[in-house]
C-alpha cells in the first residue's frame, strides 16, 4: 500500500475534530439537555453548510440527489444517533475512554463493511492481522478504564 500523506492528515484532523466536537456538544448538553443540544448542533451545522454552498464552495451536484441509493440517506439519521450517544458516553466515561470505545466499535463495523463490500464499496478481505489489531484496540480501551 502506497503511503499517502493527505488522506492520513485528513483522518487525523477528523479524529481531533471528533474529540473536540464531542467535548463541545457534551458541554452544551449539560446546560440545555441531550436532545436539545443535538438539535442545536444540527441547526448550526445546517446553517454553516448553507452558507458554504451559497458561496459556491461545494464541488458536487445537488441535481443528482435522487440518484443515490435509499440507504445513502440514513447518514442524517445516524448523525443524530452518533451525536446523542457521543454526548451521553463522554459525560459518563470522559473524552479519552469514550473516544477509545467509539473507535473500537467504529473499526469493528468498518472491518465487516470492508470484508463484505457493503453499500457498494470495494471489498477488502478480512485478515488475522486485522483481528489482532481489533483485539489490541479493545485491550487498549480496557487499559484506558484504569
Amino acid at each position: 500500500m502506497k503511503f499517502a500523506f493527505l488522506p492520513f492528515l485528513s483522518a487525523a484532523i477528523a479524529g481531533v475534530s471528533m474529540a473536540l466536537q464531542g467535548s463541545f456538544n457534551t458541554a452544551l448538553s449539560k446546560v440545555i439537555g441531550l436532545m436539545e443540544a443535538n438539535f442545536v448542533v444540527h441547526v448550526i451545522g445546517t446553517a454553516a453548510l448553507f452558507v458554504i454552498l451559497c458561496l459556491g464552495l461545494g464541488q458536487g451536484n445537488l441535481a443528482g440527489l435522487g440518484d443515490a441509493p435509499w440507504f445513502a440517506y440514513l447518514g442524517g439519521i445516524l448523525s443524530i444517533v452518533i451525536i446523542y450517544t457521543v454526548m451521553a458516553s463522554i459525560s459518563k466515561l470522559g473524552v479519552a475512554v469514550a473516544t477509545t470505545v467509539i473507535i473500537v466499535g467504529q473499526v469493528s463495523a468498518a472491518l465487516i463493511i470492508d470484508h463484505f463490500g457493503l453499500f457498494g464499496l470495494r471489498a477488502i478481505p478480512f485478515t488475522w492481522w486485522k483481528l489482532l489489531g481489533i483485539v489490541l484496540l479493545a485491550a487498549g480501551a480496557k487499559l484506558m478504564l484504569n
